[in-house]
């Protein structure tokens, strides 16, 4: 890690430096960010440390997560030399959801070309969808419009029409499981920006135009959720998340093994191997035993399997969101994997013999400079790379709309979440509650 001067936030002003804070099931991770002079991202720090207090992606003890939190957050602050205050969070979990959704209005003013107003009219009242008790509309985003029986438009603004139809994207959430990541982020003494979906952020970090263009599946492998998310033409497609990860890993080759749970994860990360078929018959790892016991002898060959049975399971719920998405033909270019689980070994392997697609392994590096390469090479950090990323495009946006005579983004609403299309997130109920 690159030294930086204690006084960094003396020089530079708060809408240069951008902070992300991805609360995973096993690591809470914060990065420290601000764009070079080549608009490249530049990471002045970053801060880890164990999450105690998330299961699957949702807060289960809030105390423990706080202590995290502010864990990773000193590390942060004593790496970049920049006090942190606000930050960018990531949200994800198995409480979030999505479907489809088809909505349309009648225009009354039909002399007059259509508005964003008349967009934004349309997209609002998506938030008003019937969801189960409990859940709430976070996030929608538009597909593409059908003005007066015509289809497949992606911007109808200054178009003659009566009739406006769309198909939406609407991603759902639990309201409880917000507030309590929101709460997690105040108590540790943090002012949120804004949440983003960590599908989002793991896409802006990993993936090219070519790919969301052209038709690919990211598959954000983290330590309990696997989060699935098709784009196609630009704009995400599909959302789903599969309650398993690495952690599950783990946990079968602790009870396949019979050995503690922190030598499972040494064994799986060192040793292990998604394809057993790919591993040697006669090699044997010597685990000391505790309390004077013998050690223990585990077949590598053995140890593998173990992993290649899960993590097939995982790939196969992949492979029936791909397909039940209706876009599986449409995948030009591929599977890009990423997150912590994609680093077992001979894992896109697997990926591509299970799904038939082309795979990859993303790494975070899409729009980092040439020092920050250097320092992450692992996709461990592909969400907490886009969270920083998503931040400045937010930041960008902000200050276009604010500057007199400027025209406005396309889009109409700040890219925070999304990719190519239109995005609200609601988050006054989340962002009023008082911490004490």
């Amino acid at each position: 890690m690159k030294n930086v001067d204690k006084h960094t936030e003396l020089t530079t002003t708060k809408s240069e430096i951008i902070v992300g804070l991805d609360i995973g099931t096993t690591k809470i991770t914060v990065l420290v960010g601000k764009k070079d002079q080549f608009g490249k991202l530049d990471i002045l720090g970053i801060g880890k440390a164990i999450s105690n207090g998330v299961m699957r992606g949702v807060v289960a003890n809030i105390d423990k997560t706080v202590s995290s939190i502010k864990i990773a957050v000193a590390q942060a602050e004593l790496e970049s030399g920049v006090k942190i205050d606000e930050v960018y969070v990531g949200i994800a979990g198995q409480h979030i959801k999505s479907l489809q959704h088809r909505g349309e209005m009648v225009r009354d003013e039909i002399i007059e070309e259509i508005s964003k107003d008349d967009l934004d009219k349309l997209n609002d009242n998506m938030f008003k969808l019937v969801t189960i008790p409990g859940e709430e509309v976070i996030h929608v985003i538009p597909q593409e419009y059908t003005i007066d029986g015509e289809d497949f438009i992606q911007d109808p603004k200054g178009m003659a029409g009566v009739k406006i139809e769309a198909n939406f994207h609407i991603i759902t959430g639990k309201v409880a499981a917000v507030k309590n990541i929101m709460r997690c982020v105040k108590k540790a003494g943090l002012t949120p920006k804004n949440l983003i979906l960590e599908p989002f952020a793991s896409a802006v970090a990993v993936l090219d135009n070519d790919e969301l263009q052209e038709g690919v599946c990211l598959v954000d492998i983290g330590g309990g959720t696997t989060d699935v998310a098709i784009f196609l033409d630009g704009i995400i497609r599909h959302t789903s998340v599969i309650p398993f990860g690495g952690k599950v890993i783990t946990k079968d080759i602790k009870q396949g093994l019979q050995i503690l749970e922190k030598q499972a994860e040494m064994l799986k990360i060192k040793f292990g191997s998604a394809m057993s078929s790919y591993t040697k018959e006669n090699v044997i790892i010597s685990i000391p035993g505790l309390r004077g016991k013998e050690p223990k002898e585990v077949s590598v060959k053995n140890l593998s399997s173990i992993i290649e049975s899960r993590m097939k399971e995982i790939i196969d719920l992949v492979n029936y969101q791909i397909k039940s998405s209706g876009f599986h033909d449409k995948l030009m270019t591929g599977i890009v994997i990423t997150g912590g689980g994609s680093k077992l070994r001979n894992l896109p392997q697997l990926v591509s013999y299970v799904t038939g697609k082309e795979v990859r392994v993303g790494y975070p590096n899409e729009h980092l400079g040439g020092d920050s390469k250097s320092m992450i090479k692992s996709p461990i950090f592909s969400t907490g790379v886009g969270l920083v990323q998503k931040g400045f495009e937010e930041v960008i946006w902000k200050e276009v709309k604010e500057k007199p005579g400027e025209e406005e983004p396309t889009d109409g609403e700040p890219p925070t979440v999304g990719i190519g299309g239109k995005l609200k997130i609601m988050l006054e109920n989340f962002f009023s509650d008082d911490i004490n």
